[in-house]
């Protein structure tokens, strides 16, 4: 009789441990960042620094702006998991003919990081946006 009532509490403690510990979805990236307010405020701290920056505004300074703004945070939306569809160009086509260089790229992952930090992203965070969008480098450079 003692070894029943043993397990019967042993069941139940298990029971009432599974019943209280959180039932968690895993979150995407763009939920994790903050979503859309933290991915709008990385563009726009985004278009200011290239704004400052005389080399890399050179390669926008014919852009749209009102319509860079919208697509960006749909790249990014898209790119974090977020609830965006992405109604742009390719990458290849909005680069196409910029022959982008390394440096010039490089600074620009510069000025991404710089308006991640200033939109409130942890050093893990930045690091996975840097990581979903690194595969597109190849159809930016030397295009």
């Amino acid at each position: 009789m003692v070894n029943l009532v043993k397990a019967s509490f042993i069941a139940f403690s298990v029971f009432l441990v599974a019943c209280a510990a959180p039932n968690k979805t895993p979150q995407s990236l763009y939920d994790e960042i903050g979503g859309k307010p933290t991915v709008e405020a990385i563009t726009d701290n985004f278009i200011d620094e290239i704004s400052f920056n005389k080399d890399i505004y050179r390669y926008f300074e014919k852009t749209n702006i009102t319509r860079f703004h919208e697509k960006f945070i749909e790249h990014l939306c898209v790119n974090t998991g977020g609830p965006c569809t992405y109604t742009g160009d390719t990458m290849l086509k909005v680069h196409q003919g910029q022959n982008i260089n390394e440096t010039d790229f490089n600074t620009t992952v510069d000025l991404l990081v710089n308006a991640m930090k200033k939109a409130g992203l942890t050093y893990p965070q930045q690091n996975q946006v840097l990581k979903v969008l690194a595969p597109m480098r190849g159809e930016m450079l030397y295009k």
